[in-house]
């Protein structure tokens, strides 16, 4: 009796130190050491490549989430990663610089729906036109038949697929007011049934939207695409332009275009960062202090790309990104 009863208090006892021993977990400690990243560090301990904006936005430590330096310690938790502030006297001197952060995302992946639009820049020719819809309907849905001008002299064929776009409105410069070019969406697909040297038949095999004459038709693409990270081979800076939804705030998930593209160097997979100026304040300052290191709001991915333009969605954000934020592309070093 005197054993069970001895055995119940113990267990009652770990029972009611259990959530105190939770509460006091101890971390890892881990040391920085050249070649390291935030990027890698949030993949190797906590299997999220993502999280690296949390860790300069939760730390003093990271003053720039381009930067770390080699000796800084690491605490690791469960749930997060804590950086320590290296002690001034500790910073190296003559030692080799810090170490940039190196995006090595070729392991990760991301997924898009087709639902993101893009900018069709001036220029840009559609393949063709949807002229009319079948009963002169107003709009059409999937299995609906409706018009359009390819024909044959286009070098159309029964059975070729188009997706189906409307144009939204055009999309000038935050900067220099310039139009860039026309916000579009898709609205579905169709495929070609009969022909004639100018015109054809079409059924809608797929509707996100109602069609409408007008709408204007581009070759199939396969819509779901996985989209493999890629790490930057140049430095570029550019501007998001516009956004898909037309909201002034922005945060994660959320699309947006830029203005940059291929004849920029692109490419889909990459990705930049959101940053904002810092403007000093001179009333403490004794010299003119003409710029400060920028602050990190955010990073996007771009999931495609135009010639001088592409489309994007935000993967992290600490702040409310808004259009006409500057974002940069950073080069692998």
């Amino acid at each position: 009796m005197k054993k069970h009863l001895c055995l119940a208090l113990l267990l009652l006892g770990l029972a009611a130190t259990a959530p105190f021993a939770a509460a006091q977990e101890q971390p890892t400690i881990y040391t920085i050491v050249p070649g390291d990243t935030l990027w890698g560090l949030s993949q190797r301990f906590l299997k999220d490549p993502y999280y690296w904006p949390n860790v300069w936005a939760n730390n003093q430590a990271v003053g720039n989430p381009h930067f770390i330096y080699p000796g800084q310690k690491v605490r690791i938790y469960s749930d997060r990663i804590e950086i320590e502030q290296l002690p001034f006297s500790a910073l190296p001197k003559q030692a080799p610089p810090p170490q940039e952060l190196r995006e090595e995302p070729q392991p990760a992946t991301f997924a898009v729906n087709g639902s993101e639009g893009f900018l069709m820049e001036n220029g840009m020719q559609p393949s063709g036109t949807v002229i009319s819809l079948h009963q002169n309907r107003e709009m059409a849905g999937t299995d609906d038949i409706v018009y359009t001008d390819i024909g044959r002299v286009h070098g159309a064929n029964p059975g070729d697929r188009y997706q189906v776009f409307k144009k939204i409105g055009p999309v000038s410069h935050p900067v220099t007011n310039v139009i860039l070019g026309q916000q579009v969406i898709p609205l579905g697909e169709l495929q070609l049934s009969e022909l004639e040297d100018k015109a054809s038949r079409a059924i809608v095999t797929k509707s996100f939207q109602e069609i409408s004459a007008g709408s204007f038709l581009l070759p199939y693409q396969e819509r779901k695409l996985t989209i493999t990270l890629k790490s930057a081979d140049r430095d570029l800076t550019g501007y998001i332009v516009q956004t898909q939804t037309g909201n002034t705030a922005l945060a994660v998930n959320d699309v947006v275009f830029l203005d940059l593209g291929k004849a920029q160097g692109v490419q889909p997979g990459n990705m930049l960062y959101i940053v904002r100026d810092v403007v000093p304040d001179q009333r403490y300052a004794n010299a003119k202090i003409e710029k400060l290191p920028v602050e990190v709001v955010g990073a996007l991915v771009v999931v495609s790309t135009g010639m001088n333009s592409s489309t994007a969605v935000i993967v992290k954000s600490v702040d409310t990104v808004y259009r006409g934020d500057r974002v940069e592309m950073k080069k692998s070093r």
